[in-house]
Parts: structure tokens; sequence; C-alpha cells
């Protein structure tokens, strides 16, 4: 059921994935329910660039020598952070938006059709136990240098995937009724 697949989703992070690698089959599972988010004028802005193997060392390698480049406060935990993350998923898909040429909806709406296609993917990971979360460093801006990209495309995140061990936590959300207000 839908709800009990909504209420089990959790952010699960690098330290917790286990290595094993994500088949192409799953992410193309995966990759299928993000087609299916709502697109306002079907312009279905969302993109994917799956990064797998030995690619994963590669992008680690870059964050980690754009972030030794650019960084105001160099910290030595979070250069080996942006070095190690990647080499744990068991697969990572940059999150990328092109823009509509015509510009026929408003940029927050594309924006808002990637992240329910985002949403889509996870559910599904959900559902087979691949745990994900969705990353967005600043380093994101430079990924035109790592990434082949379109003019008008851009990456809005990574979404970080693999498989874990261990139980997930309950979750906790406040009531319904605090954020809610009826007319």
């Amino acid at each position: 059921m839908i709800q009990t697949t909504i209420r089990q989703r959790r952010a699960v992070f690098a330290d917790q994935f286990n290595g094993k690698p994500i088949s192409r089959e799953n992410l193309v599972e995966i990759l299928e329910a993000a087609r299916w988010a709502p697109t306002h004028r079907r312009t279905e802005p969302w993109r994917f660039k799956v990064i797998s193997g030995e690619k994963l060392d590669e992008l680690g390698a870059f964050l980690a020598d754009k972030y030794r480049q650019t960084a105001e406060k160099f910290a030595e935990f979070k250069h080996r952070k942006f070095r190690e993350n990647p080499k744990k998923a068991g697969a990572i898909i940059a999150i990328c938006m092109q823009r509509d040429p015509k510009v026929s909806v408003p940029e927050w709406e594309e924006i808002a059709s990637v992240a329910m296609a985002v949403q889509n993917m996870w559910l599904v990971c959900t559902e087979k136990q691949i745990g994900a979360y969705w990353s967005s460093p600043a380093l994101i801006r430079y990924m035109d240098e790592f990434l082949p990209m379109a003019p008008g495309e851009r990456c809005l995140g990574f979404f970080y995937m693999g498989y874990y061990d261990q139980p997930l936590p309950e979750g906790v959300r406040g009531s319904i009724e605090e954020k809610t207000i009826w007319l």
C-alpha cells in the first residue's frame, strides 16, 4: 500500500551503505518511476546522469578537488567526506533540470516537478530496500565541468543510493492538525 511506503521512506546516508552495487535493472525501474511525476505543460524537465562503478571514485576526486579549490574555510573532514562518500554508494544519480526553452512555466514549477520525480524514485527505492538521500552541496554549480550538460540544464543535487544492513528508525512527524487550517 502506498501509504505504508510513504511512511517508511527515510534518508539513509552513505555511512550506512554496505557497498553492494545496484543493478542496472533496478536503476532503470527507479528512473521509470521518475518519468511519471507531474509536469506542468508536459515540459518533463527532469534529467538524470547515472554514476556507478569507477565513475563514483572519479566523482569523489572531482568533488574533493573542487572543494579544496573553492572553499572559503577549508575543513579536512569535509574534504574527506566529498572524497569518500561517493565510493560508498551503490550508485548516484545526478539530479538535473532542463529549463523549458519556451519558458512556458515558471522555473519553480519545473524545480517542483523534478523534486516530485525524485520523490517517486525514493519511494521505489524504499520498496526495494535501497537506502537513498538527496544531497545538494554548493559544489553542484560546478558539475558542468564533470558531467555532460545541455544548454539550459543545471544540476540540482545528487541522489545517493545504496543497500544497507541495519534496521531504520521509526519516522517522526508532527501532527497534521498543527499544520492545517480548515476553512
